[in-house]
């Protein structure tokens, strides 16, 4: 490892990508500090305490939440904007187009996706102001409409300011800068956690915390054999003459990834997880039968076993959904087809299709089914043994690792170009 450090210390390009990246990130931690004025903080840990859904919130914002900062939110709008337009995309034939014309495309999309997230993040700053302001533990004072405008831009503006900084970290090529602000906010968590445990450890919940480092360890070397397992489909290439010349001929492989949604399906299943019980908040101190209804809504989240059911179901169902957004067997067949490439055994066309689709449908489930064990296993753990550390760790774990192998893989790469340029 410190080979590779001065390896890159040595490359000046990436030396500097490396440098403004963790000036980027420090910033971001930074601004996570700077709480909203008028906002009393202690009432609002209280309250983040005692609530499962938004103490899940804030430990997947990395804390910021816990202190009201100008960048609460995180950059879950962008993310947000991101499936919205990936899922247009299926829908919108122009949206499509755009996807096919390359980077000029992409950026178009880009600009969109920026453009909706303006009122995403001002959505749901409004409605978070909302929330806690009815909250009991009088966390926010009486607003005026200046109070409350002046309140919603400056969250939203930190929101754009995390989406700026992110693109700014990606186009240093060196991991994605919504995966690493992600990374970067629960990392950061991590000290408080452990903080927390060793205040409250006593000799007789020594099992429930070796049950918990089990997890963790199984988790990292689950998350490292899933993201690197692939199955390699061969392909042959046909050899065709012209005039005393062989062009083709070749053998290579094409690689069908275990897990080819990453952790989008972990980040799709919080967000729509957590919708109903947050939209519920706002009317259990109303009456009525509406009253009612939303105060069994949220106590129907606040159900540990059907918390964990509901999760696994949505990460299950997101890892298929996802990948039948990015992986489309019949591209690849076609383009297999035009290249004069086939699969041994197997007819070009339709046939090829239906393998490739019937191999990935295979590779998903393991896929899906890894996914959603981990991001429920330490729910389970919590309701046997009844503490409330580590609530999302298995999904942390999972963001972590994920976005450590791909930055890691990203400066690999950069490395390699490096030296192929001094040759």
């Amino acid at each position: 490892m410190w080979e590779k450090i001065q390896r890159i210390w040595k490359i000046k390009d990436l030396r500097n990508s490396v440098l403004f990246t963790l000036a980027m990130l420090v910033i971001f931690r930074i601004a996570a500090h700077i709480p909203v004025p008028g906002v009393d903080v202690e009432n609002l840990r209280k309250f983040l305490s005692g609530n499962q859904i938004m103490g899940l919130m804030n430990v997947f914002s990395g804390g910021t939440m816990e202190n009201f900062s100008i960048v609460m939110l995180g950059v879950g709008p962008y993310i947000t904007s991101s499936i919205i337009f990936q899922l247009l995309a299926m829908v919108i034939p122009r949206l499509e187009e755009m996807q096919k014309e390359g980077e000029a495309g992409q950026q178009k999309i880009n600009m969109y996706t920026r453009w909706a997230t303006v009122p995403l993040a001002v959505l749901q700053s409004y409605a978070m102001i909302r929330l806690l302001g009815q909250s009991q533990y009088q966390i926010l004072p009486q607003l005026g409409g200046l109070a409350m405008f002046s309140m919603i831009m400056t969250i939203t503006g930190g929101t754009i300011f995390l989406m700026w900084l992110g693109e700014l970290i990606t186009e240093k090529k060196i991991g994605n800068g919504t995966s690493l602000i992600i990374f970067t906010g629960i990392v950061t968590s991590l000290p408080k956690v452990a903080q927390n445990v060793i205040i409250n450890y006593s000799p007789a919940e020594l099992y429930t915390y070796l049950l918990f480092a089990v997890i963790a360890v199984v988790t990292v070397v689950g998350v490292v054999i899933i993201s690197e397992g692939q199955r390699n489909i061969p392909v042959s290439y046909a050899k065709q003459i012209r005039g005393n010349r062989t062009y083709g001929g070749a053998n290579t492989h094409l690689p069908l990834r275990v897990n080819m949604a990453g952790v989008i399906p972990i980040i799709f299943a919080i967000s729509v997880i957590l919708f109903p019980p947050m939209i519920a908040q706002f009317f259990v101190n109303g009456a009525g039968w509406w009253a009612a209804v939303c105060k069994a809504v949220v106590e129907l989240f606040n159900n540990q076993w059907i918390y964990g059911i509901l999760y696994f179901t949505l990460v299950f169902g997101f890892t298929y959904f996802y990948t039948a957004v990015i992986f489309h067997p019949q591209k690849i067949a076609e383009n297999l087809q035009r290249q004069g490439g086939f699969i041994p055994g197997i007819r070009p066309g339709k046939e090829t299709e239906k393998y490739l689709g019937l191999t990935m449908n295979r590779l998903i489930f393991v896929g899906a089914v890894f996914l959603a064990l981990i991001a429920i296993l330490p729910l389970i753990l919590r309701g046997l043994t009844g503490t409330q550390s580590l609530a999302i760790g298995g999904t942390s774990l999972l963001i972590v690792v994920s976005v450590a192998i791909e930055t890691t893989k990203q400066i690999d790469a950069q490395m390699e170009i490096h030296e192929y340029d001094r040759m």
